[in-house]
């Protein structure tokens, strides 16, 4: 409980405060200058429309972060190595292109649950590679929801590094896949991204 000349103190201010508000005749002066208040309202409106308008009606794609360097993996050699960040996957490999005359560089996704892992704490997450432009079936593939994850998953395959084949990171099977990578481990931690050094 506040000490009784605390308390007569603050209601002294407040009496004083409220009688400022009431004599200072802000509803009087509102009554007195109504084109001040309408060009106030009016300028209110006009900056918020300003700042909503380009947001609702204008898609702007988010930017997608890149790294300077980020880690692929030799699908002939079964090993990963560091490159340049930002290039498309497949790209040369240190061993060579594929038997099949196709480039064997694909990126990896590199966790770790730790803070600076060494090798035997990193894990690969899921290899990633790029998608044809069109389905097999010969038909445009189907844009997906405009958020971020949807916007990176647009165009690529992944896969396990035990899996043979490659799905759309949008679909259905995709999607268990990078669940499945970034479940958390036993203490509840979830994994993190492994930066090359």
């Amino acid at each position: 409980m506040l000490p009784y000349w605390l308390r007569y103190d603050l209601q002294g201010r407040w009496e004083r405060f409220s009688q400022r508000v009431r004599g200072s005749g802000l509803l009087g002066w509102t009554s007195e200058y109504p084109r001040a208040v309408a060009g106030l309202a009016a300028g209110s409106i006009l900056a918020l429309l300003l700042v909503a308008v380009p947001r609702l009606f204008f898609d702007r794609a988010s930017p997608l972060y890149t790294l300077d360097q980020e880690w692929y993996y030799d699908l002939n050699t079964g090993r990963l190595f560091v490159t340049d960040g930002g290039r498309t996957p497949p790209i040369d490999a240190p061993s060579g292109p594929l038997p099949d005359g196709g480039r064997a560089g694909v990126r990896a996704c590199v966790l770790a649950y730790v803070d600076d892992p060494n090798e035997t704490e990193r894990v690969i997450g899921f290899l990633e590679t790029t998608a044809a432009k069109e389905s097999p079936a010969g038909r445009p593939l189907p844009s997906p929801p405009k958020n971020p994850a949807m916007e990176w998953a647009k165009g690529r395959l992944i896969r396990r590094l035990s899996d043979k084949d490659w799905v759309p990171a949008d679909s259905p099977q995709g999607q268990a896949i990078l669940s499945e990578a970034f479940v958390p481990n036993t203490k509840g931690e979830r994994p993190f991204y492994c930066r090359p050094k």
